[in-house]
């Protein structure tokens, strides 16, 4: 597991990293990082990069935070106060052993590098928690590969005024922290020819309704200029004319990418707008002017196919936030006022109107509806709802009008978390993903200086015309680009988890879909899981009373319990309008029932061990009810005196109806394993497995054998994935490759701890997601395979003078766009 990124010590992590706003903040943005050298990485959220010599600046003057890493002890943090108290220029100094962060308060000409080396030297590493309020997001078009992101990451890391900057392709985000105007980073975005936008709630739901038409008319003139200099070239038309044709069409396509290749070298990257633009230039310069010309026709062509397929992907996301309303009618006594929704408060009142989608969280206060909640969960069948129940927002009133008393603000939502959830996944790297990227790291700078050698060192020593080797050269800086491989992944991946969304199914990342593509083996808690986890009577036999007479002394009895089934059996009694008798001299028996005296007379309440150690004449027919229920997987509740059974009453925890149908459908989609673990006697086990048609089970189990269970199944060779309710089942979810709660709307925790959510409060969406996530693994296999192989046949070509320029961006282009067409069919993977 721990070559899957270290799923489990993130989980540890969970605690610590929460007890940080600025570190929440922090991680959303991108973490910091520190040298062994005391240095900030360029890439860090150092607070150094606006002052000379890394002078510490903060909101609170010369202050600063750190996470200290490595302190085993509360002695450690007592170890470092006494070390940094005696450096120069520090004033003060507070070390938290739990929470493992230092506070230093300095003079003016305290640095950075002087705190890191005293702690360092004394074993410890320190992170700077971030101090910057200055963090925004925006929303970047244009990016069609991960090379696009990296070149806008370098060029603004280079602005004294940014201090850090993290762009994530896959969902065309950028977070920066930055203390200049937000219109110098729209327009320095802007220079290497991308379009940035503030990403605030006002244009959150717009933003991805705008097609993406921008180029269309220059590319049709371009494309117009070639043809007609093309046919024009084989009816005499002068050289010279044919030339500017294609100059000018080589200018209208290629300013944008030419522009961006400019600033990308200048900011020390190399992505495709560096290669296409050298091949370019470089063909123009050998007098290839129509190859030049087609080159970057084509690669404008590709970039703008692409750029709509990718935003395909993104919508996944923006329908998501389309769901709630952005106004809600509050009403104010005998009045109603339509208001932004974020503008209501906690326990303001709304109405919601029979077809209106609800616009926040709440609690039903008056009325009786159906809640159509497949937005949040997936279920396709309306929920019925009455005073009491709460609703989500982003779900839709199917008929009545409804009173409802807001419980979360309008960034609390359930809907708001989903978001949230969902976009950090897909701004998470995969293993494959990781992969990719570092291949593709190593690729390009290699074929770039092997291009270059092909153009220089064969002509040099005599072995050809400068402008046949250049030529060559040309076309092995286009197979250079790796954007068709490295697109490859991140698509998919955001295309599975926008899928999974829409269904109900929260996907924490890349990494998890990956795993949940390669599980072949899921536990299952059994109550609450597989069950309903509420008991309810099964069973009522009475022997010498009539069954309201039973019901009557068995609710006399249990009304005092506090346990699950005592609940059960008094709830069914009121539920009839059972009269409760008057009793008195009320006594626990500890793990076998209870006992009463009504009417004089003294009845008890339990299983079939009291009664024998009352030494009850049990008659045959009795007993032999008993054991059926029990071998039926009931819990059986005797009621009677010391001279006869009055009757019995069992109890049962039913199974989802779900439940059945979704094990079967998990066995459809490959599962092998399907295991239950339950605390239940073996006899219980037995019968609920025999149900189910699970493969094996784990019975008589406390939490912590649960935890042996899935070791003893990942011992065997499993890949195992555990399902259970994100609290109770914690140890094990924590201890299985791949944990996945259910019941997550109105969870947090659930939506926290668990790896994979399933939004209802059931297994119906189960099958669904290790479809879709197998699907996804063999379309990031095919995608992966089918870049490498195009660029082994451009290559080859080369050489034999077979492969042209424009053939060879055609290649890369034209695979970049099949690759995110073959991921856009995830989008389109139903149950």
């Amino acid at each position: 597991m721990a070559d899957t990124c270290c799923n489990h010590q993130e989980k540890e992590k969970t605690t610590e990293e929460q007890m940080s706003k600025d570190l929440s903040i922090q991680r959303k943005a991108g973490s910091c990082c520190s040298h062994p050298s005391g240095e900030a990485s360029d890439s860090c959220c150092a607070t150094t990069s606006n002052t000379p010599t890394g002078q510490i600046t903060s909101v609170h003057g010369n202050k600063a935070a750190y996470r200290v890493q490595g302190m085993d002890c509360p002695s450690c943090a007592s170890t470092i106060e006494k070390a940094l108290n005696k450096v120069k220029d520090i004033q003060e100094v507070k070390v938290n052993y739990p929470a493992a962060k230092l506070q230093v308060a300095g003079a003016s000409a305290l640095s950075f590098d002087e705190v890191t080396r005293e702690v360092e030297k004394l074993g410890y590493t320190l992170e700077p928690i971030q101090a910057h309020k200055h963090i925004r997001t925006y929303h970047v078009e244009g990016m069609d590969c991960g090379s696009c992101a990296k070149s806008i990451e370098n060029h603004l890391r280079a602005l004294p005024s940014v201090h850090d900057v993290h762009v994530h392709f896959s969902t065309g985000k950028m977070t920066v922290d930055h203390d200049n105007p937000v219109e110098d980073i729209l327009a320095e975005v802007s220079k290497i020819g991308y379009k940035a936008s503030l990403d605030t709630n006002e244009n959150k739901q717009n933003k991805m309704k705008k097609s993406n038409k921008q180029g269309y008319g220059f590319i049709i003139f371009s494309g117009f200029l070639i043809l007609l200099g093309f046919i024009g070239s084989y009816n005499n038309m002068p050289a010279m004319l044919t030339t500017m044709l294609y100059a000018i069409a080589m200018v209208t396509s290629g300013y944008k990418p030419v522009k961006s290749a400019y600033f990308a070298v200048k900011s020390r990257s190399l992505d495709m707008n560096v290669l296409m633009s050298a091949a370019a230039i470089g063909a123009a310069f050998i007098g290839e002017w129509f190859e030049g010309a087609t080159v970057v026709w084509l690669f404008a062509l590709g970039n703008v196919l692409q750029n709509r397929s990718i935003e395909q992907t993104r919508k996944s996301i923006s329908n998501l936030m389309e769901l709630a309303p952005s106004e809600a009618w509050i009403k104010t006594g005998s009045e109603l006022i339509q208001k932004p929704v974020e503008e209501i408060a906690v326990k303001d009142t709304i109405i919601i109107k029979p077809g209106d989608r609800i616009p926040l969280d709440g609690e039903i206060l008056k009325g009786e509806t159906s809640i159509n909640q497949a937005p949040i969960t997936g279920e396709s069948i309306p929920v019925d709802k009455v005073a009491g129940n709460s609703v989500y927002a982003g779900t839709i009133n199917e008929h009545g009008s409804l009173e409802v008393q807001v419980t979360k603000l309008v960034e609390d939502t359930t809907i708001s978390k989903i978001i949230h959830l969902v976009e950090e996944a897909q701004e998470q790297k995969a293993p494959t993903e990781a992969f990719v990227d570092k291949f593709a790291s190593i690729y390009t700078p290699i074929v770039f200086l092997a291009a270059l050698a092909v153009m220089i060192f064969p002509p040099l020593f005599g072995f050809g015309a400068w402008g046949d080797w250049i030529y060559k050269g040309l076309a092995l800086l286009v197979i250079a680009c790796p954007c068709a491989l490295v697109i490859s992944t991140p698509v998919a991946i955001v295309s599975a988890i926008g899928n999974a969304a829409k269904n109900g199914v929260l996907i924490k990342g890349g990494t998890f879909l990956e795993k949940a593509g390669v599980i072949h083996s899921i536990a299952f808690d059994k109550t609450g899981t597989l069950t309903e986890g509420k008991p309810k009577i099964s069973e009522i036999i009475p022997f010498t009373a009539t069954e309201h007479e039973l019901l009557s002394i068995a609710f006399t009895l249990e009304d005092y319990s506090k346990h699950p089934i005592a609940k059960t059996i008094v709830q069914y009694a009121k539920d009839y309008g059972i009269s409760l008798r008057e009793g008195e001299s009320f006594k626990a028996l500890a793990g076998k029932g209870v006992q009463a005296t009504i009417d004089g007379t003294t009845y008890y309440g339990g299983n079939l061990a009291l009664f024998e150690d009352l030494h009850i004449d049990l008659k045959p027919e009795v007993k032999d009810e008993v054991e059926n229920m029990q071998r039926d997987g009931k819990t059986v509740v005797m009621i009677g005196s010391e001279m006869e059974i009055t009757g019995i009453i069992s109890v049962a925890d039913n199974l989802r109806h779900t439940t059945v149908e979704a094990l079967k459908g998990l066995k459809q989609v490959g599962i092998k394993q399907l295991v239950m673990l339950t605390g239940d006697n073996e006899g219980t086990a037995k019968n609920i497995a025999e149900e189910t048609k699970v493969n094996r089970y784990f019975a008589d189990l406390l939490p912590e054998n649960k935890v042996d269970a899935i070791k003893q199944l990942q011992n065997e060779g499993h890949k195992v994935a555990m399902v259970g309710d994100g609290i109770n089942d914690a140890p094990a979810l924590a201890t299985a490759d791949l944990g996945i709660a259910m019941g997550g709307a109105g969870t947090d925790t659930a939506m926290e701890t668990a790896d994979i959510v399933l939004m209802a409060d059931n297994l119906e969406k189960l099958p669904h997601t290790i479809k879709l996530s197998r699907r996804a693994l063999n379309i990031i296999k095919q995608n992966i395979w089918f870049s490498l192989a195009i660029k082994l046949v451009a290559l080859t070509l080369i050489f034999p003078e077979w492969l042209t320029l424009w053939m060879a961006v055609l290649s890369d282009t034209g695979a970049a766009v099949i690759v995110i067409l073959n991921a856009l069919r995830l989008l389109k993977v139903k149950d």
